[in-house]
Order: structure tokens, then C-alpha cells, then sequence
């Protein structure tokens, strides 16, 4: 019988040394105004990143619609410069394809550009995010410590 109440005084002990450094213990504390304007211009902060990425994430997906698009429209050039090869197409024709072929593949390297760019981009919001949401934490415990 003792073994089982000294397993529950362990057990409630511990209960109370966890509550007693709980977060809701430490939020009764008061933070003054400085550091209240603080933690939320913090906030402002993080949501204007997370802003950023969902239109760098939207800027991506939209480069690489583009990107699949120019490709297809590449391989159906190439087709036609092929049937009009095979057809016998005056050589105007034949000039004409190969000027939108060429064309084709400049966009689609300004397009592989864009979309490096645009990852880039998204990878340095990303890491200010991380930074910011770091920087919050660090203010709100001291804010809490005050």
C-alpha cells in the first residue's frame, strides 16, 4: 500500500512543478505597452510573410503552367516544321517554323529563369519567416519575464 501512495505523492509532485511552470501561470503576468506594440508588430510581421509566400507559391505554380504550356506548344511546332518537311512546304514556310521554334525555346528559357527566380524568392521568405517567428518568441519571454 505504501508503494502505491508514495507512486501518487510522485506523481502529484510532479503535477505541480508542471503547472507551476506552465504557460498559463506565466501569461498572468502583465506586459506593459512597449512590449505589447512590440509582439504585435511582431505578428504583423509574420503574417506579412506568410502573405509573401502564398504569392510567391502562386507565382510558381502559375510559371510552371506557363512553362508546361510553351513546351507543348514547342513539340506541336516541331511536328508541323516535320509534316511540312515531309509535304514539300515552300521554304518560306519552312523559315516560318523554324523562326517560332526558336521563339518557343526563348520563352522557354525566360520561363526556367522566372521560375528559378521566383523558388529563390520563396526560399528567402521562407527564412525570414523562420526569423521572425524566432524573434517573436524571444520577445514574448521577455516580455514574460519582466
Amino acid at each position: 500500500m505504501s508503494y502505491h501512495k508514495s507512486i501518487l505523492a510522485t506523481g502529484l509532485l510532479a503535477a505541480s512543478l508542471m503547472a507551476a511552470g506552465s504557460p498559463i501561470v506565466a501569461a498572468e503576468r502583465r506586459i506593459d505597452r512597449a512590449e505589447r506594440a512590440e509582439l504585435r508588430h511582431d505578428r504583423r510581421e509574420i503574417h506579412g510573410d506568410r502573405r509573401e509566400i502564398r504569392r510567391d507559391r502562386r507565382e510558381i505554380h502559375g510559371a510552371r503552367k506557363e512553362l508546361r504550356a510553351d513546351r507543348k506548344e514547342l513539340v506541336r511546332d516541331k511536328r508541323e516544321l516535320r509534316r511540312d518537311i515531309n509535304n514539300g512546304a515552300s521554304k518560306e514556310e519552312i523559315a516560318q517554323d523554324l523562326k517560332e521554334i526558336r521563339r518557343d525555346r526563348v520563352e522557354i528559357a525566360q520561363n526556367k529563369a522566372e521560375l528559378a527566380k521566383d523558388r529563390r524568392e520563396l526560399k528567402g521568405d521562407g527564412r525570414e519567416l523562420r526569423q521572425d517567428r524566432r524573434e517573436y518568441r524571444e520577445d514574448l519571454k521577455d516580455a514574460l519575464k519582466d
